[in-house]
């Protein structure tokens, strides 16, 4: 005779784009995959699932970090950003801004994890040289620029932010 299986199904609860939300998942449920498919959050997109990619990145307690390599319950107590989150109401994220203003984007596919990567840095550092964008976007691929619109974007946020942090 044999056991039935435990219930293994753990709850969590985290808080995305400044909402609260309990919820129960497997133990081995991504968090790239309770974003889009518990919450509804597909702006964030799975690539790769090897973290190559970096189309899965999102905030993780005010950090830049790929989703598919972290399990959803361990952002249990935390918050979370995603490239929905990022506006303000209706006005864009620089990022954002600067993405549309100097075509930082052509399929849009890598444009979401681009765009969070992006952000961090210029929180972290909001005046930075052109080589050390293009440092801290290594973790993203993008199969259809030649990234020199993506780096130009960023540029283009840096200045409109004149140096200023603008996290939440």
């Amino acid at each position: 005779m044999t056991a039935e299986p435990e219930n293994t199904a753990i709850p969590i609860k985290v808080t995305v784009n400044g909402v609260k939300h309990e919820a129960v998942v497997e133990p081995r449920t991504l968090l790239v995959y309770f974003l889009r498919e518990q919450l509804a959050l597909t702006g964030t997109h799975v690539g790769c699932d090897t973290s190559q990619c970096g189309a899965c990145t999102i905030h993780l307690n005010g950090r830049a970090v790929k989703s598919c390599t972290i399990l959803a319950v361990q952002a249990n107590g935390k918050e979370i950003t995603t490239i929905e989150g990022l506006a303000r109401g209706d006005a864009f994220h620089p990022v954002q801004e600067g993405f549309r203003e100097k075509h930082g984007l052509q399929c849009g596919y890598c444009t979401p994890g681009m765009i969070m990567t992006a952000a961090h840095l210029l929180e972290t550092n909001p005046d930075p040289s052109e080589e050390e964008i293009k440092h801290a976007l290594e973790g993203n691929l993008c199969r259809c620029t030649g990234y020199v619109n993506i780096v130009e974007s960023v540029k283009w946020a840096a200045q409109k932010m004149g140096g200023k942090n603008v996290s939440r």
